[in-house]
């Protein structure tokens, strides 16, 4: 009988297996560097475009992380931040064993642009306070925090050193709430953003989208902004009583 005809893996595709063969087999450890994609082209004769699909489906499955400018890594398990509750990143990083750094690219107070009035129940204009910061896991980019607060329900937020306690900290430690809303949308980042968190622009991105109140009046509007490759949102929860089926 004649044999059915197999036919060859694309280019790419030989690529992807040759790297991921020895991720899964445990030889090339989490954090482990992928040879560069100049060393990829070379060893393959391909074009670098080539090398990059093979980089980008094994990012898209979670085998890897690319940080740009500096390389590709074999990737840790995804953290899974809950959303059940108000978690600090800087808490969860820590308890991981890992090193955390807060960047703090912004601490001002500022007019609030229409979009924040809304969210934080003011005026457009009124006064609100603003942070910026940019959270590192071993010294690799995880989370954007754009924060804003209304002024009235922290007033001692500017004050604060948030290299040393971060904004989320801050407030769950100082300032009371008792109503939570969480948002989660996939999107792309803006160049900046990207630039930021060391992705490609074309990465896709978790955003969570928190509110908290304290009786009634809005504390504080926060967007987190998460490269989908590296961190994961989720939750697990034991449900009182049993659900209606009447």
């Amino acid at each position: 009988m004649a044999r059915a005809a197999v036919s060859p893996q694309a280019p790419y595709q030989r690529i992807r297996q040759h790297l991921l063969a020895p991720i899964q087999s445990g030889a090339w450890p989490p954090g482990h560097r992928l040879p560069s994609e100049s060393e990829l082209v070379a060893r393959f004769g391909v074009a670098r475009m080539t090398v990059g699909r093979a980089l980008r489906e094994l990012q898209n499955e979670g085998h890897i992380t690319r940080v740009a400018g500096v390389g590709s890594f074999v990737a840790e398990p995804r953290p899974q931040s809950t959303l059940l509750q108000i978690a600090s990143i800087a808490s969860e990083i820590r308890e991981r064993g890992h090193e955390h750094r807060c960047d703090v690219l912004v601490q001002r107070r500022e007019r609030a642009e229409p979009e924040v009035a809304h969210a934080l129940g003011l005026r457009a204009g009124a006064s609100v306070f603003h942070a910026r910061c940019l959270h590192h896991e071993n010294g690799v980019p995880v989370q954007l925090e754009e924060r804003w607060v209304n002024p009235k329900a922290a007033p001692q937020f500017l004050k604060q050193d948030f290299g040393v306690l971060t904004p989320s900290e801050y407030l769950v430690r100082h300032v009371a709430f008792d109503e939570i809303e969480h948002v989660v949308d996939a999107v792309r980042p803006t160049s900046e953003q990207a630039r930021l968190l060391a992705m490609a622009a074309d990465d896709p991105c978790l955003l969570l989208t928190r509110r908290t109140w304290h009786q009634g009046t809005p504390v504080t509007w926060v967007r987190c902004l998460h490269p989908g490759a590296r961190y994961r949102l989720g939750s697990r929860f034991t449900p009182r009583g049993k659900p209606n089926t009447d």
